[in-house]
């Protein structure tokens, strides 16, 4: 069984890991009905997903109107004025099906002129603060992505208590020496405050290196059991994280499965074995790889 951990403050005991629904986004709802039934077997508790993942949020709506009450519902709003970011959670609830998620996050807040509209006084942290006082979520959080995403988490939990962020987070990402020194102090801050903390990209292999088609990541995932086994191992070592799991639902057991037995960090050798035999590559550069 997958173990639970406190998610930060919100008193809600999550899965390590969380079932990242942009799995959903392009499947029929037959297809993601079975998914579902597998996640709910699997025992997973905590589902993330977006108003920008397709129909992701459409196609939670039946299993919810069964499970909701056993489930930490996590979505987000790329918005940034406050009055979008409002009418984008509103468009998600009716989605969903519900009358409130547990927590709302600020999608992929990085870029300078978005996060000072966000943080105005008529942005979308202010609109969704009201939002929460109005029962229309419990919990507000900031996710994102790239090699600047640390230190701008850093900056928004020096302005906004958020509840939790999300940051990639994988053995070829952190052998990046300012990068690691930012999640690093990311960490920390959010030890001491009790936030929660989402990694993504876990399992990434890179970016892909064709433009074929038949993919269900926007990057190339693990394959390898061993590695993937690892991979979730390198995460969930950390009793400080959780995992996010990937697009590709295909890699759903493997996952699972990996975050069901020993969670000892693995070596550093072992993993720097697995980045030469398997070619994996840091998906973000600090320049032009940052953008997807």
């Amino acid at each position: 069984m997958i173990p639970t951990t406190a998610f930060g403050r919100t008193g809600h005991h999550s899965t390590r890991v969380i079932f990242g629904a942009a799995a959903l986004g392009g499947m029929s709802q037959d297809t993601a009905d079975a998914t579902m039934a597998l996640v709910d077997a699997a025992g997973v508790n905590h589902i993330d997903t977006a108003a920008s993942y397709g129909a992701s949020e459409d196609r939670l709506q039946p299993f919810l109107a069964q499970h909701r009450d056993r489930y930490f519902l996590a979505t987000k709003t790329g918005e940034r004025a406050g009055q979008a970011a409002r009418a984008e959670l509103e468009r998600s609830l009716e989605r969903l099906g519900v009358d409130h998620v547990d927590l709302i996050q600020l999608h992929n807040l990085v870029e300078p002129g978005e996060w000072e509209q966000a943080f105005a006084p008529d942005g979308a942290v202010a609109a969704l603060a009201r939002a929460r006082d109005e029962g229309l979520t419990r919990f507000i959080g900031v996710t994102g992505h790239g090699l600047r995403i640390a230190r701008m988490h850093v900056r928004s939990l020096e302005r906004f208590d958020f509840d939790s962020v999300l940051f990639p987070y994988n053995r070829s990402l952190m052998l990046d020496d300012a990068y690691r020194a930012d999640v690093t102090e990311l960490r920390e801050m959010c030890t001491t405050r009790s936030v929660a903390m989402q990694t993504i990209k876990s399992i990434a292999r890179g970016r892909w290196a064709d433009d074929s088609a038949g993919r269900f990541s926007w990057y190339e995932p693990i394959s390898d059991p061993e590695a993937i086994g690892r991979a979730v191992r390198y995460v969930l070592g950390n009793g400080d994280l959780f995992l996010n799991s990937t697009s590709d639902a295909r890699l759903l057991p493997l996952i699972f499965e990996a975050a069901s037995g020993n969670l000892d960090l693995p070596g550093a050798d072992e993993m720097d074995r697995d980045i030469a035999d398997l070619g994996i590559t840091p998906l973000f550069d600090g320049d032009a790889l940052e953008l997807i």
